[in-house]
């Protein structure tokens, strides 16, 4: 074998490599996603209005729902289509297990939501992050 393919292969590799490293390391991750909700589509889904830890719901307030954190976390959701963020606190657990499954990682008071997206998108991807 010459010096000269052993190289060529080499150099290959080496394209391949960087190539896969940069799709891995470089493309956004939209494995998360946020949708929002309201005391009308609580009412509309037959629940209280009562939130997971015990207070009343309120969609002009800066909370959320989730499964991930415990009550009372503060965590920052950034709308990775435009870079708005908001700082919301857990207070209630969801979204809805199904949507779960498939990435659907917080839901947003109307009021948070619309802080970052347009109600009408209904569903943004997002980066969640903890405040400390």
């Amino acid at each position: 074998m010459s010096q000269q393919g052993c190289c060529q292969r080499k150099n290959r590799a080496c394209v391949l490599f960087s190539l896969l490293a940069l799709l891995i390391f470089a493309m956004p991750c939209y494995a998360q996603t946020a949708s929002w909700y309201s005391v009308e589509s609580c009412r509309r889904e037959g629940t209280s209005g009562i939130m997971a830890n015990g207070e009343v719901f309120n969609n002009e307030k800066l909370t959320c729902a989730s499964w991930d954190y415990p009550f009372g976390t503060k965590l920052r959701i950034t709308n990775l289509r435009n870079g708005q963020s908001v700082v919301v606190r857990v207070t209630d657990r969801g979204p809805a297990k199904r949507l779960y499954r498939v990435g659907r990682t917080i839901d947003l008071s109307k009021r948070a939501f619309s802080e970052i997206a347009e109600l009408k998108q209904g569903v943004i991807h997002i980066e969640v992050s903890e405040v400390r």
